[in-house]
């Protein structure tokens, strides 16, 4: 398993990523899903679980490309220290999705506000003795933060590079389907990923985000706000379509490339092996549980599998 400490820990830089930025959410939220790695897979070999630790705490020692910058209140290790003791209030934790419902109308950062809401509400959920008012309330100002955010950006090739999602025209009818409801989703995010995961495609958080900000929508539903997850279909599908209007780029940046080993295989985690470019390090550990709440959600047993091969070329 992967030891306890994690989580509190992930909390805590959580609740202080908005003295810092919105994205240095990614580290706090990085740490909670590495934790839940061990709690959805309770029976992998030790040495997975080993390298999950050494992974969370490169994030923990400022090694992330989302760390704070020399000039900014704290620095990554500060992030997660613990808060003074206080009495946990569990009624608080509502305040998490009473935030998101103000800006989960609109994709805002490639879906990090209902990525990060939906990782601290199931942690604080499931372990409501950590919902304390500094915690929730430092979570709250971070979803709060994403009101006014834009969609994100995508890149477009050497000669357009990259450009914001306000500017990006999306066509009446572009063959997309609107979106139902959560399965609907979740198969639609799936067979993207059968189909174009050896495509290298750069903006709106790829598909690392693609699959996260879904499995977001589906978290929430199954912790009791299944009526905001469906609020937040409009701005998957808006999140979606800006997706797929990025070219695939893999002429002029090279091909992506499946690993060797499954994520969950020991030896996947040797370390000499793990891929460190780009933003390997917190999207990994996201996308290896965000994946797994997503799949949830697909009753095709062959469907699921494939796509779970293909996430080897995220990792």
């Amino acid at each position: 398993m992967i030891a306890f400490d994690y989580l509190p820990k992930g909390l805590n830089a959580m609740a202080r990523a908005h003295r810092v930025s919105t994205m240095s959410g990614h580290l706090g939220a990085a740490v909670v899903a590495g934790y839940f790695i061990g709690e959805q897979h309770p029976d992998l070999d030790e040495k997975v679980y080993d390298g999950v630790e050494a992974e969370l705490e490169r994030i923990i020692r400022g090694e992330s490309v989302f760390s704070p910058k020399k000039d900014a209140a704290l620095n990554a290790p500060a992030m997660f220290e613990p808060f003074p003791k206080e009495r946990p209030k569990h009624d608080l934790i509502d305040g998490i999705a009473e935030a998101l419902s103000h800006n989960i109308n609109r994709t805002r950062e490639s879906g990090h506000n209902v990525i990060f809401a939906a990782i601290a509400i199931r942690a604080l959920k499931d372990h409501p003795d950590l919902a304390t008012p500094s915690i929730v309330d430092g979570i709250r100002k971070l979803i709060a933060g994403f009101d006014n955010a834009s969609p994100g950006s995508g890149y477009y090739g050497k000669e357009k590079g990259r450009i914001d999602g306000r500017k990006v025209s999306l066509p009446e009818d572009d063959g997309d389907p609107s979106i139902a409801d959560l399965q609907q989703m979740a198969n639609i995010v799936v067979d993207d990923l059968i189909h174009h995961a050896a495509e290298r495609r750069e903006g709106f958080g790829g598909p690392w985000h693609i699959i996260n900000h879904a499995a977001a929508l589906a978290e929430l539903s199954q912790h009791g706000y299944r009526e905001l997850a469906v609020k937040g279909l409009p701005a998957f599908r808006e999140h979606f379509r800006l997706f797929r209007t990025v070219p695939d780029v893999s002429d002029e940046k090279g091909p992506e490339t499946p690993t060797a080993d499954a994520p969950l295989t020991p030896t996947f985690w040797i370390p000499e092996k793990i891929r460190r470019e780009r933003a390997h390090l917190t999207h990994r550990i996201k996308t290896i549980y965000g994946f797994d709440t997503l799949a949830e959600l697909v009753m095709n047993k062959d469907r699921r599998n494939e796509a779970t091969d293909k996430l080897r070329y995220l990792m």
